[in-house]
């Protein structure tokens, strides 16, 4: 199994994303994305969520709401267990991206951006201001096949 944290920055009605652009062999080629990544040995989702964003934007989250668990079940890969936060304070300058390109989206444009099917399901439950989440998401490919919640 993999563990994961991922945190969108809040702020003005916009969330901070990544255009996963410049990996190789990168399975979010071409998506937009939240800040996040893989835990490092020992990391709770928190330390894995303030180290991710601090490498990959260069800020250092100040305030965050735990939002939610998302577990990724896809056809021939590891189930991939992902903390979802979001943060609305931080400080310091930010840097630039060696994942990929940065950018301050409007809210109300997300939708629009080439996003993975679930993350839209995520971010509809962010648009709901619910407390706490939990979804399972099932893929065949790219291809999002199911969707579980919890609290429904």
């Amino acid at each position: 199994m993999r563990l994961s944290s991922l945190c969108y920055l809040e702020q003005d009605g916009r969330y901070l994303m990544l255009y996963r652009n410049k990996k190789q062999n990168d399975i979010n080629q071409g998506k937009w994305l939240g800040i996040g990544g893989k835990f490092e040995n020992g990391e709770t989702p928190e330390e894995c969520m303030l180290r991710e964003v601090k490498e990959e934007t260069g800020l250092s989250i100040i305030r965050y709401s735990y939002r939610g668990l998302v577990t990724f079940v896809q056809e021939g890969q590891e189930t991939e267990y992902m903390h979802l936060f979001t943060a609305d304070q931080w400080e310091g300058v930010s840097a630039t991206c060696t994942e990929g390109t940065l950018a301050w989206i409007k809210k109300e444009e997300v939708f629009q951006l080439e996003l993975w099917e679930g993350d839209k399901v995520f971010f509809r439950l962010l648009e709901q201001r619910r407390e706490y989440f939990s979804l399972k998401l099932y893929y065949i490919g790219e291809k999002l096949v199911d969707v579980i919640c919890y609290p429904e």
